[in-house]
């Protein structure tokens, strides 16, 4: 058999073109080659690329880049797998720069009103806590107020057991009752004395004694009503006293100082000013000895005049801590509408014998000044001789009192203040504060209370006397 002819014929081109023309495009290169008996191929007449024209794009092509845009990715497979990593994001959108934010969504909501109603509560719980702070802050006076009826409920509690241990013991003279006057601290209560004035009051059922007793030295004391409210009477020119030694330490007055007596300022009762010329001077270190020597009431009302009126001497007290004592009106204050306490009066002398309310030589003259008391008819009636005291007496138509600071020649010291109230001039009330003060200077004196001193009868009956008219 011969060789063949190296040319294809007519029929065999067709037939390649046939099948070309039925191929798909991705099977262009996979058309089969006629090969002859002598392997020789026959060239197809014409190939066609297997990638289309560059800068032309299929319609396959568009269609997946169609459906990629859409972020079909998973229904379009790419061309190239091994050029397309797995993790490959998304195309990011041309028409929008690289630094471009996301359109913010809308912030504007609705707040239900529950949502409100609980910002208000939550608002006004807060506003209230700030409010009870401030008011707290500002005002402690309350806080302190309950802390003090506190410990008197646990000192009353702890002096009702120890008086009820004492009782059955029948040994036991004291018992304790923390507490401080002025810079004293009440140590041991003379429980004694407790019987004796219970049996003094038998006597005289008519009488409303109140009795503070305090060893300066030791902290003993005896109260019996202490703590009650009293009409103070000429006592409360021991606070005013005090208020002016203040000032003068303060260099607010001068000891030489002229004050002139005026209309306004004269008062009726104890003292001999009321009975000057009206525009005499006198100098304060004189007016306040009238006050106390001679309890007068004129030279009180300069005093009070001269420190700016009741109400700022009654602010002073406040400071000090007295409660009970109290300004209402000028002297002689016949009606008893200023007041005071016995333990108060105590706390006062308590002070200014510490030197904690005027300086000591301030101390040194006013208990000097307060030495020269000429009404000695109760307290100074029931001490021993040789004792000396600095006091102050007090005496309306309803109450006497007495309240002084007592050296005894032993070195011993200790301050009475006892408050009587009475019927209308019953001078059984003086004679009361005389036994009262016999009993606690023998006590101080001896530092027992002796039982053969007991309550004799009262013979002195009442005196009549014209209305009171004096304020000592």
């Amino acid at each position: 058999m011969g060789r063949l002819s190296g040319r294809v014929s007519r029929q065999e081109r067709q037939s390649a073109s046939t099948r070309l023309a039925q191929a798909k495009p991705g099977q262009l290169n996979s058309v089969p080659l006629t090969r002859q008996p002598d392997n020789s191929v026959i060239q197809a007449p014409f190939t066609q690329p297997s990638q289309p024209p560059r800068n032309r794009r299929s319609v396959r092509d568009v269609g997946e880049s169609r459906a990629y845009a859409k972020g079909d990715r998973k229904r379009i497979a790419p061309k190239n797998q091994d050029s397309i990593p797995r993790n490959a994001k998304p195309r990011r959108d041309e028409s929008r720069p690289y630094n471009s934010k996301p359109p913010a969504k809308n912030s504007t909501r609705r707040v239900s009103p529950l949502l409100y109603a609980a910002r208000l509560l939550i608002l006004g719980v807060g506003v209230g806590a700030i409010a009870g702070t401030l008011l707290s802050a500002s005002d402690p006076a309350a806080h302190l107020d309950e802390k003090n009826a506190s410990n008197k409920s646990g000192v009353e509690a702890r002096s009702l057991g120890a008086s009820k241990s004492a009782d059955k013991t029948q040994e036991a003279l004291v018992h304790s009752a923390p507490s401080t006057l002025g810079t004293i601290k009440l140590a041991q209560e003379i429980t004694p004395f407790t019987s004796y004035l219970e049996a003094l009051v038998k006597q005289n059922p008519k009488l409303q004694p109140g009795v503070f007793l305090v060893d300066i030295d030791t902290g003993a004391y005896f109260d019996s009503e202490g703590d009650s409210t009293f009409s103070a009477a000429s006592t409360i020119k021991l606070p005013i006293l005090v208020a002016f030694f203040q000032d003068v330490d303060e260099g607010k007055i001068r000891l030489d100082e002229k004050l002139t007596l005026k209309r306004q300022m004269v008062g009726s009762g104890s003292g001999d000013l009321q009975y000057k010329k009206l525009g005499t001077k006198y100098t304060a270190l004189e007016v306040a000895t009238k006050m106390m020597a001679i309890s007068d009431n004129t030279a009180t009302n300069m005093l009070i005049a001269r420190m700016g009126g009741a109400s700022a001497l009654n602010q002073r007290f406040r400071s000090w801590g007295l409660t009970a004592t109290a300004i209402q009106n000028p002297l002689p204050d016949l009606e008893g509408t200023n007041t005071t306490s016995p333990k108060e009066l105590a706390n006062v002398m308590a002070l200014v014998n510490q030197g904690d309310l005027v300086s000591m030589p301030s101390r040194d003259r006013m208990l000097d000044i307060m030495q020269r008391t000429v009404t000695n008819s109760m307290l100074p009636k029931g001490l021993g001789n040789g004792a000396t005291i600095s006091h102050k007496t007090g005496d309306i138509g309803s109450l006497v009192a007495d309240v002084g600071l007592i050296d005894m020649p032993s070195g011993k010291r200790y301050i009475a203040a006892v408050m009587v109230k009475r019927p209308h001039n019953d001078n059984r009330a003086q004679e009361l504060i005389r036994k009262i003060s016999r009993a606690a200077y023998q006590y101080f004196d001896t530092g027992a209370f002796s039982p053969s001193l007991p309550p004799s009868p009262s013979t002195t009956t009442p005196v009549a006397k014209p209305p009171a008219t004096r304020n000592g």
